[in-house]
């Protein structure tokens, strides 16, 4: 079963960039399809693959970083490949 996942991580610090490159630096690592775009990051796969990935980074992320919020989004299906219709 394949998933989407869009994640905006959102470090409550002034410098907040650092971590959220060092964390998508990391999702691309995965081998998985990552899409970024200017509010989010997409990233697609296998459910058990992703998720493992996910569990294994956010926690990483989380532990490094003392205030943060994730906002996740799911979808069941790769939706990698979609294009407007309209």
């Amino acid at each position: 079963m394949n998933i989407s996942v869009e994640l905006t991580l959102t470090p409550l610090q002034d410098n907040f960039e650092p971590p959220i490159i060092e964390f998508i630096k990391k999702l691309r690592a995965s081998g998985l399809t990552v899409l970024e775009n200017p509010l989010s990051t997409q990233v697609y796969g296998a459910y058990d693959e992703v998720m493992k990935l996910l569990q294994t980074e956010i926690k990483e992320t989380f532990m490094n970083l003392e205030h943060v919020v994730l906002t996740m989004k799911m979808v069941k299906s790769d939706r990698s490949g979609y294009e407007p219709h309209f």
